[in-house]
């Protein structure tokens, strides 16, 4: 991995080009990222950089958090990520307009939803006498095989989880107050952690 920095989203809002061709952007407010620890290959069997983002109030974390920061010189971090680079300083200037990136947060969780929300599926008829309107329909088999497959699309917790969009464009980046546009929309709420990394598909 050569470029990757952890965000914070903003939120949404749109741009307009040279051509006067208007973009929707996801505004994510980037680092700067500082290095809490080396991992080495003799120490810890790999290669790796450790880094914080945030600052935290020294009152929200343990003795042991409060010993690693102070070995490694930074005040406490709300967030600590590990990537496969070496940089003393990660800031919104390792990217630059038309990089693509893959964005991973964790989605907005939607609680429990029905098969239709969920995964899309048809509804049945709308007339007066139907009793089949949102319900997600027959789930059982006949005698062979006599079992609900396991992955079957049902209602269930919707959202919530880890989600990745890969090759996604930056707009714009400003430097001066690390901030970051990128293209469209990115998973997750406002204030949510988002890590940007090199789109691997590029």
């Amino acid at each position: 991995m050569k470029k990757a920095i952890l965000t914070t989203k903003v939120g949404m809002t749109q741009i307009f080009n040279e051509d006067g061709v208007l973009t929707p952007v996801t505004v994510l407010q980037a680092g700067p990222c500082v290095v809490t620890q080396v991992k080495t290959e003799e120490n810890d069997g790999y290669s790796a950089v450790q880094v914080g983002f945030v600052d935290k109030k020294e009152k929200g974390i343990n003795k042991p958090q409060k010993g690693h920061f102070d070995k490694a010189g930074v005040a406490p971090k709300r967030f600590v990520r590990e990537f496969r680079f070496e940089n003393a300083e990660i800031k919104a200037d390792i990217f630059a307009a038309g990089d693509k990136i893959d964005a991973t947060a964790t989605s907005k969780g939607k609680g429990y939803a029905g098969g239709i929300k969920r995964h899309g599926l048809k509804s049945g008829p709308s007339a007066h006498g139907s009793k089949y309107h949102r319900h997600a329909g027959s789930n059982g088999m006949a005698s062979d095989p006599s079992k609900v497959f396991k992955g079957k699309k049902m209602p269930g917790q919707m959202g919530a989880e880890r989600v990745t969009i890969q090759n996604l464009e930056i707009v714009k980046v400003d430097a001066d107050q690390n901030i970051i546009l990128v293209k469209g929309a990115v998973p997750g709420p406002k204030k949510s952690l988002v890590m940007l990394k090199e789109s691997v598909k590029a």
